[in-house]
């Protein structure tokens, strides 16, 4: 299954000039956050491929304007022809009252509100997140700070693929690594547009 992974920055290729080959033989599309409601509704007009989400730190917007046509997946699992995926949207919490924010505790709390379908479904394949987790591929100001949580996750379960965003590319070479290994599953940075096959 080809999958399309998004996060962070809207692609100019896809939203300003709409080269519609980058959407061909696409089956899904994942978005890691921080992406404008527009973009993605826009993309629903142009692939029949489910657009499944997650909330960015920045996506506060979302609440009032969703992105039309496409499927939150936070706190839930998503089962798509056989691929299951977990959303945990959302970054580490460096302003107080904002949404979308997370301590380390409240995270934890979030999982294990999840075992019910974790259990039905026997598990899942994609991890779905907006931050990283925590020493891979995370920084070590608290905004870009990953999550201990995440790497429980994947050290019980093994998913093929942790997709997530957060940390841009702009950032520098030393933060942004496309993809990395952790165990038995590939962490993959989404910043902008990226192809992963599963």
């Amino acid at each position: 299954m080809k999958i399309m992974v998004l996060a962070d920055t809207a692609d100019k290729a896809l939203w300003d000039y709409l080269d519609k080959r980058l959407l061909e033989g696409v089956e899904l599309i994942l978005s890691c956050g921080d992406l404008p409601a527009e973009y993605l509704s826009f993309l629903t007009c142009f692939t029949h491929a489910p657009i499944l989400y997650v909330h960015g730190n920045h996506d506060k917007a979302y609440d009032k304007k969703p992105p039309e046509g496409c499927i939150c997946v936070d706190d839930d699992i998503f089962d798509f022809n056989g691929v299951r995926v977990l959303g945990l949207g959302g970054s580490m919490r460096y302003r107080p009252g904002e949404p979308y924010m997370y301590t380390e505790k409240e995270m934890a709390r979030r999982v294990r509100h999840l075992w019910r379908k974790l259990r039905k479904h026997r598990g899942f394949d994609i991890l779905l997140t907006h931050a990283p987790a925590r020493g891979q591929g995370d920084m070590e100001d608290i905004p870009h700070r990953g999550f201990e949580t995440f790497l429980a996750l994947l050290d019980r379960y093994k998913p093929r693929y942790l997709v997530y965003g957060h940390v841009h590319q702009e950032y520098g070479p030393m933060k942004f690594v496309r993809e990395r290994q952790y165990g038995e599953t590939t962490l993959v940075n989404a910043y902008k547009r990226y192809i992963i096959e599963i």
